[in-house]
């Protein structure tokens, strides 16, 4: 029998099943994310990353570089493709497997591994599975002919990508501007929204429910409505582009949002415990600060998560109200313009750059969790 004190509901099964299945689903991108940030780029386009532990099969391109020698009346080549120049550092690390070869970019597994096949010259060339080959030639060879092969590559893991992000003109200083710009931009709301929640919780004043209102309908506003009049409107005030510019921008867009959830948790609090300290004497700014507050705390961490994690990875905002040029670029911008602009195809670099990007908002929201969702609840119930 269900909704007996004590006992578990029948559908509590189904909950954790379903709880788990969306953990797993949220999990999976970032352990992805995570695994391919560390593999080589030629890899990941080759394979996903839940085989990253297992040999790739890649195409390379090298030449047959032994030096020739004259049998009968033949120039002959004689060595091992793994030994060759230019993919020696490629096969360093493991045992490899040819799969096939051939003689033309267009067709580099033209011919399968062990058989034989005519060149250029009207000579042939083979290529075992082990990497030996032979190359011959009625002609003296002037140069190492070129030969192209399919092989079973180890895998590969390389701090490599993150040496190029981490290392990259600037990032620093871009880690740092970032910082600049997301704790002003997250504090500075929550102080003008504590106040404002505060007053249209518990005081009353005539329009209170049309400003209430009026917050909601900010909520579904977009922002791109405003990015142009908000940035004329800071010219016009001589404040521009700038750090203080966008410190205002975050403020307005965040407000609406956070003046929700403060209210709404605010005013579910205890009325008689506002109402025992006004009794006493107490003020509203004392009733706020002392009560108010201390209380609100699981309001204020939740939208801190939001707001944190807003203004760290925004792109739109930090691209119309900082410099496009100079060292106030943060990381989202310089991750965009400078590493994936002129490296689109690299997905290690795009997936080391995510993770980095998101290192810092995972800290933070992973920190302050255990408020989200006692803050989201506030006012849910009553």
């Amino acid at each position: 029998m269900d909704n007996i004190a004590g006992q578990k509901s029948s559908l509590s099964l189904v909950t954790n099943i379903a709880v788990l299945l969306i953990v797993i689903a949220w999990l999976i991108p970032t352990v992805g994310l995570f695994v391919s940030s560390f593999r080589d780029r030629d890899q990941i386009a080759a394979s996903g990353w839940w085989v990253a532990p297992f040999s790739v099969e890649l195409t390379y391109r090298t030449r047959a570089d032994a030096t020739p020698t004259e049998q009968g009346n033949l120039f002959v080549i004689e060595g091992n493709i793994f030994e060759s120049e230019e993919v020696r550092e490629s096969f360093e690390d493991g045992e490899s497997s040819i799969a096939a070869f051939g003689l033309r970019g267009r067709e580099p597994g033209a011919f399968e591994a062990g058989t034989e096949a005519e060149n250029r010259d009207g000579g042939t060339i083979q290529v075992n599975a082990d990497g030996t080959y032979v190359y011959t030639s009625p002609e003296p060879i002037d140069g190492a002919p070129r030969v192209y092969f399919v092989a079973e590559t180890p895998p590969e893991f390389t701090l490599d990508n993150y040496r190029t992000v981490l290392t990259a003109d600037n990032m620093d200083r871009a880690f740092i501007n970032t910082l600049t710009v997301t704790i002003p931009a997250t504090i500075i709301p929550i102080l003008i929204a504590a106040f404002a929640a505060y007053a249209l919780a518990w005081m009353d004043f005539p329009g209170r429910g049309l400003l209430i209102a009026a917050v909601v309908g900010l909520l579904v506003v977009p922002l791109q409505l405003a990015l142009v009049p908000l940035l004329n409107l800071h010219n016009q005030l001589g404040i521009g582009q700038s750090f203080v510019g966008i410190w205002l921008a975050h403020t307005g867009f965040g407000l609406p949002l956070a003046i929700y959830l403060l209210r709404n948790y605010m005013v579910g609090l205890p009325r008689d415990i506002i109402e025992s300290a006004k009794v006493d004497g107490a003020t509203d700014f004392q009733i706020f600060t002392k009560i108010i507050l201390p209380l609100s705390f699981p309001a204020l961490a939740s939208f801190a998560i939001f707001q944190f994690l807003w203004t760290w990875n925004d792109l739109l905002v930090a691209k119309v109200f900082l410099p496009s040029a100079g060292d106030a670029a943060v990381m989202t911008v310089k991750i965009a313009d400078d590493l994936l602009g002129s490296r689109g195809g690299d997905w290690g670099i795009l997936a080391t750059a995510a993770f980095v990007s998101i290192a810092v908002p995972l800290l933070v929201f992973f920190t302050m969790q255990r408020y989200l969702v006692r803050g989201l609840l506030a006012g849910s119930v009553k």
